[in-house]
């Protein structure tokens, strides 16, 4: 597969520099190791190696949804990409699936869900502000996956305008005051996420889980720790992604 106008790519340089960037005709990428002609990229397979002005090399890799949403222009903080990976294996998210996603913010979780539902899936995505909607079409559409969403500029706790959907997950303050209209909208055996930041919102939401015939629910978070890999020196980063956020899981039953 090869560059074409339009296309978005990853150019790296190195582990800790790497440009998300559109391919355009005689676009010049300025960098403090010389600057890319983007026409010495187009026509060129994806995995290309290019020089720059000053004979450094780049590589030209397709971007995976991962290097879209961390990325992509926000206005919230993201669901990270740790904990998105947890809530399509707990929730089954397949193609085809029905998904109704409650906030939208700036399309991250959407992206992803958008990727794995299509062809035939679709993701009913819900955000009560406006301006947070907007910038998420925009991300959705950079990412290629905007016909398998439907954008929803409402308040999930007003009602879920959907039925008999696969999985409801939840990304708001409140998700506790949404269980039960989660409930009503899943189908037999659907599967409830919700993702909060504070335990106190964790503990609210399953107290109202087992008020409604949710099973097999369960808490968890991931932490991640990335490696440095040299020979001899080999030894865990200083840094690493702790908290993000409490998955809570459950299952409706009938």
């Amino acid at each position: 597969m090869s560059v074409k106008v339009g296309d978005y790519i990853l150019l790296i340089y190195d582990k800790n520099r790497r440009w998300l960037l559109k391919a355009e005709e005689g676009k010049i990428h300025h960098t403090h190791k010389g600057a890319v002609n983007f026409n010495d990229i187009i026509g060129k397979p994806y995995g290309t190696t290019v020089l720059s002005s000053t004979n450094h090399k780049f590589y030209v890799v397709k971007p995976t949804p991962m290097d879209l949403i961390l990325k992509m222009q926000r206005t919230t903080q993201i669901i990270y990409p740790k904990d998105i990976g947890l809530i399509l294996l707990n929730t089954g998210v397949v193609p085809g699936s029905r998904v109704v996603e409650a906030g939208t913010g700036s399309g991250a979780l959407t992206t992803i869900l958008a990727n794995y539902v299509r062809p035939t899936g679709k993701v009913y995505s819900y955000e009560n502000r406006e301006e947070f909607q907007n910038i998420a079409r925009k991300n959705l559409e950079k990412a290629g996956v905007i016909e398998y969403v439907e954008l929803k500029n409402k308040d999930i706790l007003e009602g879920i305008e959907e039925e008999q959907v696969d999985v409801v997950i939840l990304d708001i303050a409140t998700p506790w005051l949404a269980v039960k209209t989660a409930y009503e909208a899943l189908k037999g055996g659907g599967n409830f996420a919700s993702y909060s930041p504070t335990i106190d919102q964790v503990q609210k939401t399953v107290k109202e889980l087992e008020k409604e015939k949710f099973t097999d629910m369960r808490t968890l978070e991931c932490l991640v720790r990335y490696i440095n890999v040299e020979e001899g020196k080999t030894r865990p980063e200083t840094r690493m992604i702790g908290h993000t956020g409490y998955m809570t899981f459950a299952r409706k039953v009938i």
